[in-house]
């Protein structure tokens, strides 16, 4: 089944329609998955939703300012595809993604840990003791 484009049957002529159409735009396929941030006393965690996806598509990082930065690409085998058949429509599916999230000052950065779990993509982000916060903003007394 093919999707049909109908006739309009509007008094503008088509040419106004022809004219305002924004069928030949490509559009942006932009998709964001959904983010939920739960904290406990001893953690954060991060769920972000990701069907179909495999821990082989995430590359999940801290970048120099000790943010975590979360990438997430399908890669889909075109040769597998077709062996299979075409798609005739394809309206759902994520190809690429990325979202840098600024992290608590709290995060014990060293302790980050990551897994794929029923679609979802799970990071979690222990908290250090407060007793290790407070010796690292240790104050300084001025002479």
């Amino acid at each position: 089944m093919l999707p049909a484009k109908r006739n309009n049957q509007t008094w503008m002529p088509d040419i106004f329609n022809d004219f305002f159409d924004n069928a030949w735009m490509e559009r942006p396929k932009a998709t964001c998955p959904a983010i939920n941030v739960l904290e406990t006393p001893e953690a954060y965690r991060l769920e972000l939703a990701a069907p179909g996806m495999t821990k082989a598509d995430f590359d999940i990082h801290l970048d120099e300012d000790g943010d975590l930065v979360i990438n997430m690409e399908k890669k889909v085998d075109e040769k597998k595809e077709q062996e299979k058949g075409h798609y005739v429509r394809r309206e759902f599916s994520y190809t690429k993604f990325q979202q840098t999230m600024l992290l608590p000052e709290d995060t014990d950065r060293e302790a980050i840990a990551a897994k794929v779990e029923n679609g979802v993509l799970i990071v979690n982000l222990p908290k250090v003791k407060k007793t290790e916060v407070e010796k690292a903003r240790k104050q300084i007394t001025v002479e």
